[in-house]
């Protein structure tokens, strides 16, 4: 995992949506640390630092709260606003890096499948990270690479067919689909239906004349 990146935070002493506006106005995050059978704080984490390790992978991290210490922390949920693009929440969990942990790892397709061959065939991505534990020293850092050269048109790649790092273990239901080759067909447009041809008309044949209703009988 490398080293385990520290960020400055601070406890809160208000709460509240507006509180929390004005704290990611000047560059904080609203955060609660739980776990460990401790108490829940309420923190405020430096939003540059915190939000540059995560891009970058980093999920466990060393929380300086100001006049309280430092606690080793897994980022457990990030809460975004309602566009899904800016996390406005953070959920941190307490763990010592000696425990195991049970979290969800970023993955990545490396390679270019055989099925890619086929006419029409896609490669289509079903789930972008897998249910892994570890001990908490071992969360990775990096998507996790899953090479998908092999798959064939119409084939999926399972959760349990990919190759962990050493030290990681499936979380998660092995038969879990994580992405497959589909091949689109185009259809075949219907001929449309003719319209009934109507009867030729021949020329010279005598028609029928109308019926003509007598008229009544003068008195």
């Amino acid at each position: 995992m490398g080293t385990t990146p520290t960020v400055q935070a601070r406890k809160r002493d208000r709460l509240g949506s507006r509180y929390a506006r004005r704290l990611r106005a000047a560059g904080e995050l609203p955060a609660v640390i739980y776990g460990h059978e401790q108490a829940p704080v309420a923190v405020s984490v430096n939003s540059k630092d915190l939000l540059t390790h995560l891009n970058h992978g980093q999920r466990v991290f060393t929380i300086d709260v100001e006049g309280t210490g430092a606690e080793t922390c897994l980022v457990n949920e990030l809460q975004f606003d309602f566009l899904g693009t800016n996390v406005i929440h953070v959920d941190l969990t307490r763990i010592d890096l000696t425990e195991r942990v049970s979290i969800h790892v970023s993955i990545k397709l490396i390679g270019k499948p055989a099925g890619l061959k086929t006419e029409g065939a896609i490669l289509r991505l079903i789930k972008d990270s897998i249910g892994i534990s570890c001990l908490a020293s071992d969360v990775p850092s990096e998507a996790i690479a899953v090479d998908v050269s092999a798959l064939e048109a119409g084939e999926f790649l399972t959760a349990g067919e990919i190759k962990l790092p050493p030290g990681l273990d499936l979380d998660e239901e092995a038969d879990e689909p994580i992405c497959q080759i589909s091949v689109v067909k185009e259809e075949e447009e219907a001929p449309a239906a003719e319209p009934e041809a109507a009867e030729p008309e021949i020329i010279g044949e005598k028609k029928e004349e109308p019926a003509v209703e007598e008229s009544a009988e003068k008195e």
